[in-house]
């Protein structure tokens, strides 16, 4: 293991690269961990993020989306209907995109 360079755990985390080598997906699927690594042998197959990625996902949507709902309702005034179908959206695609990288950062740490 001392041969591999001291790689950052947010450059390998949202890349989703191994932590240990930063070569090779670090996910099977969309959020399934690999059990081992090709590259450097890394063994995966007792990590476990339990809800971090949920939780910091839950911190970082309802501090952005929340000023932003209130910050259109004040300003543009749109229907409810307008607000739940765009803020929906808003906080499923967040979700997914920032669900993948969270986990891989839980991962490296």
């Amino acid at each position: 293991m001392s041969h591999y360079p001291q790689l950052s755990v947010f450059s390998t985390g949202l890349s989703c690269r191994c932590p240990l080598c930063g070569q090779g997906a670090l996910f099977q699927g969309y959020l399934t961990v690999r059990e081992t690594r090709g590259v450097c042998g890394l063994d995966l197959s007792k990590e476990d993020s339990g809800d971090g990625p949920a939780v910091f996902i839950i911190f970082i949507l309802g501090a952005t989306v929340v000023p932003l709902a209130l910050w259109a309702e004040a300003r543009l005034e749109p229907p409810l209907w307008l607000h739940a179908i765009v803020w929906s959206v808003v906080i499923l695609g967040g979700t997914l995109a920032l669900l993948r990288p969270l986990k891989a950062i839980m991962v490296a740490l």
